[in-house]
């Protein structure tokens, strides 16, 4: 049914399975490897299945017009596909896929390049300085955060500067933009500047790491 629908529903097609190398799923007898002895006798099926589908941002970009149409930036292998047999609390038995996930950078040099100016503390406002690649698809809706070295997402920011809205001094060349004392953590520390690009969703520049 599964594959008659692929070729018929069109949100599905591009949908990907791994081989079936195991036996019907479905229907068994409560806590046993049996198939159905009731009187329905209803016939084994391979009704528990993963399906997977990529759509790459870059695709999606190129549909609005934004990025010229480049290779796949994400790719997806199958390492298996199993189901588990010892499991008996339903009529169905749980599948399984593991998978190979791997992500190319949207670009191979960073868009920004980021830099603090002079020593940095708690008692001074601070200053950063900036440069954009032409490319760059910039956005008012565009910062620059302040992450501790340790970072993991682009939330964990201790503070940040808007780049229009904090910006103190423009050239062709570069830009800077301030932040307030009251906000740079008075513990002190090792940290980054990251430029945070939302038109790309994505952390496009990172500075060296420079103490507090």
């Amino acid at each position: 049914q599964l594959n008659m629908a692929k070729k018929t529903e069109e949100f599905l097609k591009e949908f990907k399975e791994g081989p079936l190398q195991f036996k019907p799923t479905y229907k068994f007898d409560l806590d046993s490897e049996v198939y159905d002895t009731s009187e329905k006798k209803r016939k084994p099926a391979w009704t528990d299945r993963i399906l997977w589908k990529v759509k790459n941002l870059c695709e999606a970009a190129s549909e609005e017009g934004k990025f010229p149409e480049e290779e796949n930036q994400i790719s997806v292998t199958l390492n298996s596909y199993v189901s588990h047999m010892s499991y008996g609390i339903s009529d169905h038995k749980p599948v399984t896929g593991t998978f190979k996930l791997e992500m190319k950078p949207l670009v191979s040099d960073p868009l920004v390049t980021l830099n603090p100016e002079g020593e940095w503390s708690a008692e001074q406002d601070v200053l950063i300085r900036y440069s954009a690649a032409p490319e760059l698809p910039s956005s008012a809706w565009d910062w620059i955060g302040l992450f501790q070295v340790t970072f993991r997402h682009v939330k964990d920011y201790v503070t940040y500067a808007w780049v229009e809205d904090d910006e103190i001094a423009s050239s062709r060349d570069s830009k800077q933009v301030y932040l307030s004392a009251s906000e740079i953590p008075k513990t002190g520390g090792e940290f980054l500047l990251c430029y945070y690009s939302n038109n790309l969703q994505s952390i496009v520049g990172i500075s060296e790491p420079f103490q507090v």
